[in-house]
């Protein structure tokens, strides 16, 4: 089995990457907005790099000081992840999706009172959704997700909530 796995990823990376569904490699940038259900808002920024029409690899950050926490006695709790997308239609303006992400989560209770309590996690969360490219180098990306990994806040980090849903705005850089 071990031998058969790495021969099936293979095969299916050279069976979506074949020369006529390639595409000029590009590079998103932008802002992510984030909602736990349930809890906070978290913004910040993502890219992701296409590396065909198919298939991006990307990296976001988001953090609650830009969201809830900004301003007010909120949890400041921060997010960095990367994702691995595959899309559906990558011909068309209008592409579901769907992204597997692994990361790391921090908060910062602000008190060293909390200080025994757990407040690092390692994320594993999936989401899927649409995305929309513009005429312009602009993509709209709208998702729902769900967090692998959460806590209780004595087994795990309290404030790590298991969905969420998330905006992305991002501009294609490489078209500058």
């Amino acid at each position: 089995m071990r031998k058969i796995l790495p021969l099936f990823i293979a095969a299916h990376i050279f069976a979506f990457c074949k020369p006529a569904e390639a595409q000029v490699h590009s590079f998103d940038v932008g802002m992510r907005f984030q909602k736990s259900i349930g809890l906070y808002y978290e913004n910040g920024i993502t890219g992701q790099y296409n590396l065909t029409r198919r298939w991006a690899l990307g990296v976001t950050y988001v953090t609650s000081r830009l969201g809830t926490a900004w301003g007010t006695n909120a949890i400041k709790q921060d997010n960095l992840f990367a994702s691995g997308t595959y899309k559906f239609r990558p011909a068309h303006a209008l592409q579901p999706f769907f992204s597997g992400n692994l990361g790391y989560f921090t908060a910062d209770y602000g008190s060293p009172i909390f200080d025994g309590l757990p407040h690092t996690s390692a994320i594993a969360s999936v989401d899927g959704g649409i995305s929309y490219q513009f005429k312009l180098p602009v993509k709209v990306n709208l998702s729902l997700g769900y967090n692998a990994i959460t806590g209780n806040g004595t087994s795990g980090a309290g404030t790590l909530y298991p969905v969420f849903y998330q905006l992305s705005v991002t501009y294609n850089i490489a078209k500058l």
